[in-house]
């Protein structure tokens, strides 16, 4: 009996690019491209007769480009959107995000040089990538925005009975299905939100830029990609940045390193709890978002047995319910919250804990 093959849609404007795409998706005998088109039009098209089981989706394209066909298939036949993009522009890789606002899960760099130092990376993430994002179960978007903001119920903040320390900084974790999770948590909040946040985003490589740029676009946040040294500041939110592992020093500032990566990465989600549990202890407040794996999942346990307040988001609002799983299941989790109900929650813990 052969083994079933992933289905691949690839939707791309340059004819050279879908030619090597679907070269190197078929270079793996467990991938096959069955189909290759040019516009996002013909994109949703397909879906809706063939129902591929992945789509790698670029973003400029002609009669409709890659948000507004994402969007579309996501109200209508959702499947597993993987956007693939060649620039590195922060200003335009900010729009790769505006494509996770309307469903993508996952976004790679296009490899399209192969005399490109990292190609034979980039085609491995490439590969991974839609591996992974193939076994992701997708649900229908109805046409409303994602991140139209959900009213708390007061009797669910009041539930939360934080430990008496003052919180003085908030360390994030996410992966596969960040982005939007984080725009949906910083919009729920005000400007004036008296902590800091440090985040670790997993996300490939060159793309930081681009989210740092759209998060400051949309949440009305002072996004920073982290500088070694720095002192964090109320109102700030401090991104790892490539290839680095992002930790706080013993008077609170930004530590950056590239030591060995950790669950094989750099930076890691566990270096960053780590380092709060470390310092901070109870002072500090840990949330870990969707994302394959186990990255953070002990160091979120091992802050909160240093007595921070910790939160993991819930199974039906993840996109991949592994680093929140993992933590759950270790115990880690002070509160499992969905996604929408994480800002208010923050809110809550701050203010009780700061006495404001």
């Amino acid at each position: 009996m052969t083994e079933r093959k992933i289905k691949v849609l690839v939707a791309d404007d340059s004819q050279v690019a879908r030619m090597l795409l679907a070269h190197l998706l078929e270079s793996d005998p467990q991938i096959r491209v069955v189909g290759a088109v040019a516009d996002g039009q013909s994109a949703v098209d397909f879906v809706a007769e063939n129902k591929p089981d992945v789509v790698l989706m670029d973003i400029h394209m002609p009669h409709l480009d890659g948000f507004e066909a994402t969007r579309r298939i996501m109200e209508t036949q959702p499947v597993p959107i993987i956007i693939c993009s060649a620039t590195t522009n922060p200003r335009e890789v900010a729009t790769t995000f505006r494509l996770m606002e309307a469903g993508a899960v996952a976004c790679v760099e296009k490899p399209i040089a192969r005399e490109h130092v990292e190609f034979e990376q980039l085609v491995a993430d490439l590969l991974q990538t839609v591996k992974l994002m193939s076994e992701v179960k997708v649900v229908r978007r109805w046409p409303r925005s994602r991140l139209a903001p959900v009213p708390a119920p007061v009797a669910r903040a009041a539930a939360l009975k934080p430990a008496p320390a003052e919180i003085r900084v908030i360390g994030i974790g996410a992966s596969t299905g960040g982005p939007p999770l984080l725009q949906t948590i910083l919009a729920g909040l005000s400007k004036d939100f008296p902590v800091p946040m440090l985040v670790v985003q997993h996300i490939a490589h060159g793309f930081l830029p681009g989210l740092a740029e759209w998060l400051n676009q949309t949440t009305g946040f002072r996004i920073h990609v982290a500088s070694y040294g720095t002192l964090p500041l109320a109102g700030h939110v401090y991104l790892a940045p490539d290839d680095f592992h992002m930790g706080v020093s013993a008077s609170g500032r930004i530590l950056l390193t590239r030591e060995e990566p950790e669950n094989g990465l750099r930076p890691a989600v566990s270096y960053l709890f780590r380092s709060l549990a470390e310092v901070w202890g109870a002072s500090a407040l840990g949330v870990l978002l969707s994302g394959m794996g186990k990255d953070g999942a002990a160091e979120l346990k091992l802050m909160k047995d240093k007595g921070a307040t910790t939160i993991a988001q819930d199974r039906e609002s993840s996109v991949v319910h592994g680093m929140p799983g993992v933590a759950i299941g270790l115990g880690g989790a002070t509160h499992v919250l969905p996604a929408d109900r994480i800002s208010d929650a923050l809110v809550t813990l701050v203010n009780r804990r700061n006495g404001t």
